[in-house]
């Protein structure tokens, strides 16, 4: 082997790695809504976990990838540990696909057919349609399916340069020695999760070995102890992921360690007492890729059917190895690991605004009540929502802004920016609850009272505003663009009930029946309300922002709304519903 050959094994290892990284971020980018729903669809049921696993690690091509994914679900409460338990199994089968995918480059024959299935053959018309698509196509889906014909190509033609590089070696005893040390169980076990550790990612390091096979030196009897130990290997991942979680998220770590080890253990026995007593002539067979890719599925398979049925003392065990303390859990409403997720960290930056959008509407629901009555214990606790609100605005916004700068796709980019939005108007949705309540709390420190007239003015007005936040957040928590029908119509109905309470209160303090410091505080009142459904009508505009993200969302709105029998007749019941009395 030349030095020539060790440039192109290491430039082979580089391509292979890369194409596996870009095609499993565009695989990733492309079945985003797959994952949404797959993630919805978790339960306590292990064999339902063990499918979700399963499929999402055969999309992504990465059980490293899941399990980090699994760590910041259970870190960020979205799954408990026994949910996660199933979808880790899942995830070490659902891996395997990787193996077969590769084992294609070891088809040899030389018939047409044959030659037309090496990819040899196929991936530079997969890479030219991947380059045309890149380069070309407008759609984000075509591109994204570009990037994956690309990251295909790459890492076979990678796959191919490792196995050319490495064919010399065949001739070479000391290299054949060294896949017979490897026949020792316990070495192999332990070069296979040391690689593992180091390049953190199994099906990598199974495609080391399936290009190292093109030798003919590697045996099933080295083969199988170094696949067995690539399993415990890819646990690092996790593990490093787990550091500075709860003990939840730790613990489904340990899970995924657990699981490797013991079924390493198991298994590893078993294969050396018939590699001993029955010494089958197999294990002395030169391995090949496809051989390699079925011993990695039925390993993988023998530990799931081993360990699947033990969920639960898993679970048990984790507990004992990270105990529960005294210390308090910090509640992680966004983990920084689900960034490598884009679609399942965009779903969770949704259920967090929801969280947002509840908290500040019925903050601003309790501001309202107190105009009828002033409650001490309300104050702290319209505060206190206040306080939290911004804490999400905090968190969404600087979680959004890394989100953005991810590869994401451009729907789920229009569904950032549609967020960040959003969010923004709910806070000050809550900033004008505390604003309502402070002028409540100086109505009562100046001893003022409104007349009995503006009293039931304010009532209207408090009325059209709490439907008008209720059809918003009912809106914004099911997604649906419809509502600037009912926002907008009410919001004008607001607009001008603001302007016929503001002109009344002119009259009344004409006639003398209101002071001029009670009309300071009516006049703050008012704006409040009449802003709190202005940001209703931006946000109902958020929601057909990301639908027609290639138009200005207020001309859109505003062509929506002009001349629309449907929106005149609504504006004409809302009118009718807060009419004021004369």
């Amino acid at each position: 082997m030349t030095v020539f050959d060790v440039l192109n094994l290491i430039g082979g290892l580089c391509l292979f790695l890369f194409g596996m990284n870009v095609m499993g971020d565009g695989l990733e980018r492309r079945a985003g809504n797959s994952l949404k729903a797959l993630l919805g669809k978790l339960t306590n049921n292990p064999i339902k976990g063990f499918l979700t696993g399963l499929g999402v690690t055969a999309v992504i091509q990465s059980s490293s990838a899941t399990t980090v994914m699994v760590v910041g679900f259970v870190n960020s409460k979205i799954m408990t540990l026994k949910q996660s338990i199933g979808i880790i199994m899942g995830a070490n089968i659902g891996t395997t696909v990787t193996a077969w995918i590769l084992s294609l480059g070891g088809i040899s024959g030389d018939n047409i057919v044959m030659k037309l299935l090496k990819p040899t053959s196929f991936t530079p018309i997969l890479a030219l349609i991947g380059i045309i698509f890149m380069m070309f196509a407008k759609s984000g889906k075509k591109k994204d399916v570009g990037t994956i014909l690309l990251g295909f190509a790459t890492l076979m033609f990678g796959m191919n340069a490792m196995s050319s590089a490495v064919s010399g070696l065949s001739d070479i005893p000391a290299f054949q020695n060294l896949f017979i040390m490897f026949k020792n169980p316990i070495l192999g076990v332990l070069v296979g999760a040391i690689l593992t550790s180091v390049i953190q990612s199994s099906s990598a390091s199974v495609g080391i070995l399936q290009a190292l096979s093109a030798t003919g030196a590697v045996s099933y009897g080295a083969a199988i102890p170094i696949i067995m130990g690539q399993n415990i290997g890819t646990c690092v991942t996790a593990l490093l992921s787990s550091l500075g979680t709860n003990k939840n998220a730790r613990r489904a770590s340990i899970v995924h360690l657990l699981f490797n080890v013991i079924g390493t253990v198991v298994w590893l026995t078993v294969f050396s007492i018939i590699s001993i007593i029955l010494r089958p002539a197999v294990l002395d067979a030169s391995a090949s890729y496809f051989g390699i890719a079925v011993s990695h599925s039925i390993f993988n398979v023998l530990c799931t059917a081993l360990l699947l049925p033990m969920s639960s003392l898993l679970e048990k065990l984790a507990y004992i190895l990270v105990p529960e303390g005294k210390e308090a859990e910090k509640i992680v409403e966004l983990d920084e690991r689900l960034l490598a997720t884009p679609t399942i960290a965009l779903q969770q930056c949704y259920n967090v605004a929801k969280k947002m959008a509840n908290e500040a509407v019925a903050g601003f629901k309790l501001a309202i009540s107190t105009t009828h009555e002033y409650d001490a214990k309300k104050s702290e606790k319209i505060r206190a929502m206040e306080g939290n609100t911004d804490h999400y605005e905090d968190i969404l916004g600087t979680y959004l802004t890394k989100l953005s700068r991810s590869q994401i796709t451009e729907e789920d980019s229009s569904e950032v920016s549609k967020l960040l939005k959003a969010i923004g108007d709910f806070e000050r949705i809550s900033d004008h609850s505390v604003n309502i309540l402070e002028s409540v709390e100086e109505l009562k420190e100046k001893k003022i009272e409104f007349s009995e007239d503006a009293k039931k003015e304010l009532d209207v007005l408090l009325d059209a505003v709490s439907e008008i936040l209720d059809i918003t957040l009912c809106a914004f928590n099911k997604d649906d663009e419809n509502a600037v029908y009912n926002v907008e119509p009410l919001e004008q109905v607001i607009d001008g009930l603001k302007s016929m309470l503001r002109d009344r209160h002119i009259v009344r303090l004409t006639d003398g029946e209101c002071t001029v410091e009670a009309g300071f505080i009516w006049g703050d009142l008012l704006t409040n309300l009449e802003r709190t459904s202005d940001h209703c009508s931006n946000i109902a505009t958020c929601l057909i922002d990301a639908t027609h993200h290639n138009m200005n969302a207020h001309e859109y709105k505003q062509s929506l709304i002009n001349n629309n029998p449907v929106f005149d007749e609504k504006f004409r019941l809302y009118g009718e519903k807060y009419k004021l009395s004369c």
